[in-house]
């Protein structure tokens, strides 16, 4: 009964393999070109980010010190 149980689980474990392989030919990766491409937006936004959380940053800390030292 157990070797039945084996051979059930192998074969579903087999066609789950299957399975992924046939998905991942579906896939369309992206060119190289398109991965600069995105990579270069990605840090570019991250940067526009750093830069408006450090002026915020900077607006807040003059603010402080206006109230602390009035």
């Amino acid at each position: 009964m157990a070797k039945k149980k084996e051979k059930k689980d192998k074969k579903k474990k087999e066609g789950f393999l299957k399975g992924i392989k046939t998905e991942l030919k579906k896939v369309t990766w992206p060119s190289k070109k398109d991965i600069i491409k995105y990579s270069v937006a990605t840090l570019v936004f991250c940067i526009v980010i750093m830069l408006f959380f450090q002026l915020l940053n900077l607006g807040l800390s003059v603010i402080k010190g206006v109230f602390n030292n009035g």
